[in-house]
């Protein structure tokens, strides 16, 4: 009794599969398509010849309504151009967030613009400090190297051989001496850099207090 239940809940099941099968087919042998061909002119069919297909088409059910349109592909041109406006769409997004980012650290850091100087004033000394004592550094080397050339030429006038020590010294001291001698322009650099940097951040924290000044007059205005 119970398998001949399953038997029939079975059957029921094919016939209803086959029926919305039968359905779908019907619906889709239902739909139009509305094209333009190679005159211009608007064409209803049932299948839209492959070389129309890339300018696009629209379909339509069997009471006429649009259900779907399929747009025309895009040539190489017009591809390369919406690239062009999405980089330039990327662009505008990242800079808006960099003056987001930027302003929002400026207004947490600094209340004016004599606190800007004043923490610009503080960088700076410290970063000339640091020079000053590279160079103190470069002037010590320097006389090191000059006190082991006066050891070997007094070497050589009596008749010596120069001690190879005092010759690999001086050939030490001389790579230290080029090492210094970058340290001190890479922090001359790094010098420019930050002053630099001070001057953008006071033009913009100026900027950002035009804004809010502006706005609190457009809101007294408004009152």
């Amino acid at each position: 009794m119970l398998s001949k239940l399953i038997v029939s809940r079975l059957v029921v099941l094919a016939a209803l599969l086959m029926l919305g099968e039968g359905l779908h087919a019907a619906g889709k042998a239902q739909l139009m398509y509305r094209y333009i061909n190679a005159e211009g002119n608007k064409v209803l069919a049932y299948q839209v010849p492959p070389e129309f297909v890339s300018n696009g088409y629209e379909v339509l059910n069997a009471s006429g309504s649009v259900v779907e349109v399929i747009p025309r592909q895009l040539d190489e041109t017009e591809r390369d151009s919406m690239d062009c406006e999405a980089r330039r769409a990327n662009l505008a997004a990242d800079e808006a967030e960099r003056l987001r980012q930027w302003d929002e650290s400026l207004l947490l850091r600094y209340s004016s613009v004599e606190d800007i100087e004043a923490a610009r004033e503080r960088e700076l000394r410290d970063l000339k400090i640091r020079v000053s004592i590279l160079k103190g550094k470069l002037r010590s080397l320097k006389q090191q190297v000059e006190n082991y050339q006066s050891l070997a030429a007094d070497q050589q006038r009596l008749g010596y051989d120069v001690n190879p020590q005092h010759l690999k010294a001086i050939e030490d001291l001389r790579g230290e001496i080029d090492s210094t001698e970058r340290a001190i322009e890479d922090r001359q650099t790094e010098i420019d850099v930050v002053d630099a940097d001070y001057d953008r951040d006071i033009g913009r924290f100026t900027t950002l207090l035009d804004i809010v000044e502006m706005r609190r007059t457009m809101s007294k205005s408004g009152s």
